[in-house]
C-alpha cells in the first residue's frame, strides 16, 4: 500500500499534468484562432513575434512527416516517465526531480495531442532576433526542464541518488 505523502505526490503531479496539458492546448487552440491565415502578431520589433506554424517534424522540423515515429517515441516516453515520477523517493531532495518528471510528461501529451488530432503541431511563439525556430509552449515545458535536469545532475545529485532506478534483484 502507497504511504500517505506519496498519495498526495502522484495526485498532485496528475492534477499539475493535466492542468498544464490544457493550458498548452489552449494556447494552441488561441493561436489557431487569432494567428491562423493572419499577419504575425509583432510583440516587439524586429525581437519577438506570435506567428502560425503548422510543424509536420520534430524540433526544427527534423523527420517531417514521420508521424508513426513520434507517436510509438512519444508514448514510451510517457510511459517511461510515468514509472521515473512513480520510482522517484520522497522527499525535498527529489522534489525537482518528479517537478521534471510532470513538466516533461505534460509537454510530451500536449505535443501529441496535436499530432493525433491534427497531424501537424502548432506552433507560434518566433523569436525574430536570432532567427530561432517557432516554438509552443510543450516545446517550452519540454526544453526548460530538460536544461534544469541537466543542472540537476551536473550540480545537485549525486550519481548514487540515482539508485531508485535500478532493477532490484529478485531473490530466488
Amino acid at each position: 500500500m502507497l504511504e500517505n505523502s506519496k498519495k498526495k505526490s502522484i495526485i498532485l503531479g496528475f492534477v499539475a499534468f493535466i492542468l498544464l496539458t490544457v493550458f498548452d492546448q489552449l494556447t494552441k487552440l488561441w493561436a489557431v484562432n487569432t494567428l491562423k491565415d493572419k499577419e504575425a502578431l509583432v510583440i516587439i520589433e524586429g525581437v519577438f513575434k506570435l506567428r502560425y506554424l503548422e510543424n509536420n517534424g520534430a524540433a526544427f522540423s527534423l523527420l517531417e512527416g514521420q508521424q508513426m515515429f513520434f507517436f510509438i517515441i512519444t508514448v514510451a516516453m510517457l510511459i517511461l516517465f510515468a514509472v521515473i515520477f512513480y520510482k522517484i523517493p520522497m522527499g525535498d531532495r527529489y522534489r525537482y526531480l518528479r517537478w521534471i518528471c510532470v513538466f516533461l510528461e505534460a509537454g510530451a501529451l500536449g505535443n501529441l495531442i496535436d499530432r493525433m488530432r491534427l497531424e501537424y503541431v502548432v506552433d507560434f511563439f518566433y523569436f525574430e532576433l536570432i532567427d530561432f525556430p517557432t516554438f509552443n509552449v510543450a516545446d517550452i515545458y519540454i526544453t526548460v526542464s530538460m536544461f534544469f535536469f541537466v543542472v540537476l545532475i551536473l550540480f545537485y545529485y549525486k550519481e548514487d541518488e540515482f539508485d531508485f532506478l535500478k532493477r532490484k534483484k529478485i531473490k530466488a
